[in-house]
């Protein structure tokens, strides 16, 4: 009996490796929500996503009782010269998501307070994933404003509610947002591990968002020209699969099917997939989803790969008083 005792005594002492995880989030989120770096980013977003959502309604306010699906239309629609609410999500949530996490870990070093916290009991797991889950919670609440001001601007301009299945599709949509902004989140975190220097971690954070942003589309066109070598199928096949490392691919991809019902099929169709479907007819939501299944798995799977990178080479790392 007393030596049950001692090993319970034992195991609460040492703790949980999760020892102090809230308190990390917590106190993390309460320095994004009162930073200034997060209310001029919050500010950006809100002023950009109220200009394209007024605009799109305004410009599909004729559409109203002809098309089932209005509401979905505010997120897509673009207007001359503003892009559709989508298009600027694809561009700002990338960065608020590596602003949050570029100097997440390196500055704690400058600083000289990472041994001063870990030598309480907070152990680095739960330092390094409050940290994760902090930003991860503030992106959460960002969006899911946005989200409710575009339901509102919907039902004052439009004056129509949003159907169930409008509501389904787009809070998918939030949550394939959410994971698409963890990946980069996830990677300002790898960097701020790697460096030591805030401003190396944001340039190097900034430089693979641009990779897959900007020159992804061009790199995907050398190689499938190097190794396609089925005819123009096949350079066709290979220049997809290729584009679809890019996790911009596929969060275009996502919002692609889930925004736009009448999505049947993601990449190339070849015209026995086409037979019997009834053209322009929306896919039922169940379809959609399974439709954008693979490519969430991998969206998910690469926050999960980049968040174990972070945490080995972070454990490996040595802290000094």
């Amino acid at each position: 009996m007393k030596l049950k005792e001692f090993k319970l005594t034992e195991r609460k002492r040492k703790g949980s490796p999760f020892t102090g995880l809230w308190t990390v989030v917590l106190k993390e989120m309460a320095d994004h929500m009162g930073g200034i770096r997060m209310r001029l980013l919050v500010g950006l977003i809100l002023l950009t996503a109220l200009g394209s959502i007024y605009s799109s309604a305004r410009a599909i306010r004729d559409a109203v009782g002809e098309d089932p699906f209005i509401i979905l239309r505010l997120f897509t629609t673009s207007t001359d010269p503003l892009p559709s609410f989508v298009s600027f999500m694809g561009f700002l949530i990338p960065l608020a998501a590596i602003t949050l996490g570029f100097d997440s870990i390196n500055s704690e070093y400058n600083k000289r307070t990472l041994s001063r916290v870990l030598s309480q009991p907070i152990y680095r797991d739960a330092l390094l994933l409050g940290k994760f889950l902090a930003a991860l919670f503030t992106l959460t609440i960002t969006l899911l404003s946005l989200w409710l001001i575009v339901i509102g601007v919907g039902l004052l301009l439009l004056g129509i509610p949003p159907s169930g299945e409008e509501v389904l599709r787009s809070l998918v949509f939030l949550v394939a947002t959410l994971a698409y902004s963890g990946i980069w989140l996830i990677v300002a975190m790898l960097f701020s591990v790697i460096f030591r220097q805030p401003a190396t971690s944001a340039l190097a954070s900034f430089a693979v968002w641009l990779l897959f942003a900007v020159f992804w589309s061009i790199i995907t066109g050398l190689i499938a020209g190097l190794f396609g070598a089925g005819g123009e199928a096949g350079r066709s096949a290979a220049e997809l699969t290729i584009s679809r490392i890019s996790p911009n691919t596929l969060y275009g991809e996502i919002t692609l099917a889930l925004l736009n019902p009448e999505t049947r099929a993601l990449g190339l169709v070849f015209f026995s997939q086409l037979q019997g479907a009834l053209l322009g007819s929306p896919l039922p939501f169940l379809l959609s989803l399974l439709l954008i299944l693979p490519h969430f798995t991998g969206l998910l799977a690469a926050v999960i790969l980049f968040f174990a990178l972070t945490y080995v080479i972070f454990q490996r790392q040595e802290i000094r008083a």
